[in-house]
């Protein structure tokens, strides 16, 4: 087997543009001899523009108006970002139920009370974060309307899943919020000063008798501002964050609303500590009520809970169900009337991505990747439609994509594990059982200088690839000789093998067959 990089090609490369430069050295030595100089030496960027609209042998027209000739044809997409997750709708179909049900439980901060913690579960792509948000921001525009102090706060656990980067977070925001208040407050004092400095009736129907009193408030206002300290987001005590947090949220009479989407991944990095805090707040409280919104893709995530915490947070639980391959094909239908230009889709595509999402547990998230990729696929292609054929090479582009992350992002031992299989199957060997992986991942490691692992933890490392959906690890029995496992590869070979070789310790290895040849060994 040969070296997968050819570094023959680069040498050749290197060494034809070296001779470019020398011949370009002695044309300009010869114009030297016949001209006169410039004064002053050209510009870099005057020479950088010469050379691309040249060439660097001045016989080839180079690739200015590159973007205009990209711009040439007719955009699809009369609005892209109507496609992408973050994207909260005027109206979410198939989702009435839950949202009414929502709805119905966080009614009541409007009338300046506590709502019931609510925990909304559902697989991937199933509506929970738009649906909660979709309300969030029907609360906080009816909260204006009716001038409720009602607040709602988000925070994606995925990325602050620490208690201390939570407790910061929503410190900082609230403490943002408040200087706003009394900013708001005080230019209004002002205001109020100043008619009444003109005209004492001015202060009639007022809690001031005088214009000292609101001289006396503005100044107690701003001390209130000076006093806030912005949560930085390491160094403090985590009881020193918790109590600035408490702090910002009871400044002021308000009903707050705190969403924390990915609940559980909070859960599983840092306990049940943020939500027991969280969940007993109201019974220290003096202006303010809080309340708890969780949303997870984890059904079970509870189970590990505080039980006081869990009977606290399970108040109110709302299940959002996959879609079917029809409410898909709504979804779809309403973003891209909105999405794209009149008749930019042929009749096939909506379908054919309603069921392709469909087949990955009815998520909606999956369908709109599908359709926004199409249309990029078609538009790069200076097509004036999205065909069928679109949706097809954008299934298989947004697959690849998934694998080459998870393929990138994976440890360095789980690469060597993946690249001694991939060799495997690549040589022709089928029926590949631990015990030949094992062999190829020692003679790697050895060559790399990586730790070795025992083939138990070999075995895992397969088992954790074969969870990700990267290799298919099936237990068979060989009667009195026990059973084994029979691996194969999962995704596509060549990209991931490509992926594997750009880390920099694999891509040392320069000869792989003898790495093959020790799957014989014993």
């Amino acid at each position: 087997m040969t070296d997968p990089i050819d570094r023959s090609t680069g040498d050749q490369d290197s060494s034809s543009e070296a001779d470019s430069a020398r011949s370009a050295d002695s044309d300009q030595d010869t114009d030297a001899d016949t001209e006169t100089p410039p004064t002053s030496p050209p510009d870099l960027d005057d020479v950088v523009l010469d050379n691309l609209d040249t060439g660097s042998d001045g016989s080839d027209e180079a690739s200015r108006g590159l973007f205009d000739d990209l711009l040439e044809g007719e955009p699809i997409f009369e609005n892209k970002e109507v496609l992408r997750p973050s994207y909260t709708p005027h109206k979410l179909p198939h989702r009435e139920e839950q949202i009414n049900n929502m709805a119905t439980i966080l009614v009541t901060a409007l009338r300046g009370d506590t709502p019931s913690n609510i925990l909304i579960y559902g697989k991937t792509g199933t509506g929970k974060t738009a649906s909660a948000k979709f309300v969030s921001e029907e609360l906080e525009t009816t909260s204006q309307k009716y001038e409720v102090p009602c607040e709602v706060e988000y925070i994606n656990c995925e990325v602050t899943d620490t208690q201390y980067r939570v407790l910061a977070q929503l410190a900082n925001k609230f403490i943002d919020k408040n200087t706003e208040v009394i900013d708001d407050r005080v230019a209004e004092l002002d205001d109020l000063r100043s008619r009444a400095r003109e005209d004492e009736t001015a202060l009639d129907g007022t809690e001031f008798t005088g214009v000292e009193g609101i001289d006396e408030r503005i100044e107690s206002l701003e001390e209130d501002k000076a006093g806030f300290e912005e949560v930085p987001m390491t160094g403090w005590p985590t009881d020193r964050v918790y109590s600035s947090f408490f702090d910002a949220v009871d400044y002021h009479e308000r009903v707050v609303v705190i969403m924390l989407d990915e609940i559980d991944k909070l859960v599983e990095k840092s306990g049940d500590d943020t939500l027991y805090n969280l969940s007993r707040m109201n019974s220290e409280l003096e202006n303010s009520r809080v309340s708890i919104m969780g949303i997870s893709n984890d059904l079970k995530f509870t189970d590990f809970l505080d039980p006081r915490v869990k009977s606290s947070l399970g108040e109110e639980e709302i299940v959002f169900p996959p879609y079917d391959a029809n409410q898909l094909r709504d979804i779809l239908q309403a973003r891209s009337d909105v999405a794209f230009k009149g008749d930019a889709l042929s009749d096939d595509v909506i379908p054919l991505c309603a069921a392709f999402a469909a087949q990955e547990h009815g998520d909606a998230r999956r369908a709109l990747d599908l359709l926004r990729t199409a249309g990029e696929l078609a538009e790069r292609g200076q097509t004036d439609q999205v065909e069928e054929a679109h949706v097809r090479q954008a299934q298989e582009k947004i697959e690849l994509d998934r694998v080459v992350e998870v393929v990138r992002t994976l440890p360095t031992q789980s690469k060597i594990v993946l690249f001694a299989i991939i060799l495997l199957e690549k040589n022709g060997v089928h029926s590949i059982n631990t015990g030949e992986v094992f062999n190829i991942y020692k003679n790697l490691c050895e060559e790399i200088d990586a730790d070795v692992l025992t083939q138990r933890r070999v075995t895992d490392l397969i088992s954790e690839l074969d969870m990700l959906g990267i290799v298919n690890a099936v237990v068979v029995s060989k009667g009195r000789y026990g059973r084994t496992k029979e691996i194969s590869v999962s995704v596509p070979t060549e990209e991931t093998e490509a992926v594997l070789l750009s880390d920099s310790r694999l891509g040392d290895i320069e000869d792989v067959q003898p790495f093959v040849q020790a799957r014989f060994d014993n």
